[in-house]
């Protein structure tokens, strides 16, 4: 029932409920593409409703339909949460019934966070159209902005002003458009770097906390294994050993 049924582009994820699949054939032509999904039943899913009836509440109805109907299906951007989720997923640590249960503890903080997405926007807290495209633009520069300075990030103030927006609009744009503030967008793509450094094996893990920002090895530390599930040194172990 929940399934990235079709290929999505990087950084996107699919949300489909159950019932009848559209008839077409998907490519990703001169594209790398991983693409991880998930399976849950109707049954599983109503079970977690918390009720005898196992019914499920109005604002999530839609997702489970007769297999005489089309599908309900959304498309959405991936937050830094999610994409630290699904590195916990792929870099999982454990071996035999504690790998599995690592595997299903994360499957469902990803559902989790699908379906609080999906219930904000049913109750119409989560406005995704709400925004005009010339702001969508700037958010977007500021993205870019974050990205290209990420050693060096500029205060919300002066991204706000080099962007043309003020900072309320800033950060509850940013917010909506990516799914995170921008302190933990920049604090996702540091780590993320990080774990790129750690692979390629040339600098040491002090030097490559204090390149991505932190001048202490222990806040990275802390902050690189709540992200990825290992704390550096077992990661670059890991990598080490699998290659």
């Amino acid at each position: 029932m929940l399934s990235s049924g079709t290929p999505t582009l990087a950084g996107h994820y699919g949300f489909y409920g159950s019932g009848m699949a559209p008839g077409g054939t998907y490519q990703l032509l001169g594209q790398e593409h991983l693409d991880v999904r998930v399976h849950i039943s109707p049954e599983l899913f109503r079970s977690f409703a918390g009720n005898l009836d196992c019914e499920l509440p109005p604002e999530l109805q839609h997702l489970i339909r007769p297999y005489t109907q089309t599908y309900y299906h959304h498309i959405g951007i991936t937050t830094p949460t999610m994409q630290a989720v699904l590195h916990q997923i792929l870099e999982c640590p454990y071996w035999g019934i504690s790998k599995r249960l690592h595997w299903e503890s994360k499957v469902l903080d990803l559902l989790g966070m699908l379906v609080v997405q999906e219930v904000e926007m049913r109750d119409g807290n989560h406005p995704l159209h709400s925004l005009k495209p010339d702001i969508r633009e700037r958010l977007h520069r500021a993205r870019e902005l974050l990205l290209q300075r990420l050693d060096n990030p500029p205060t919300l103030i002066e991204l706000a002003r080099l962007v043309g927006l003020n900072d309320c609009t800033l950060k509850r744009g940013f917010r909506e458009v990516f799914g995170t503030t921008v302190f933990s967008y920049v604090r996702s793509h540091r780590l993320e770097q990080a774990r790129q450094l750690l692979q390629i094996g040339d600098m040491n893990i002090k030097q490559i906390a204090h390149l991505v920002g932190y001048a202490d090895p222990k806040s990275f530390a802390i902050a690189f294994r709540k992200q990825f599930g290992l704390n550096p040194k077992d990661y670059r172990k890991k990598r080490k050993y699998s290659v």
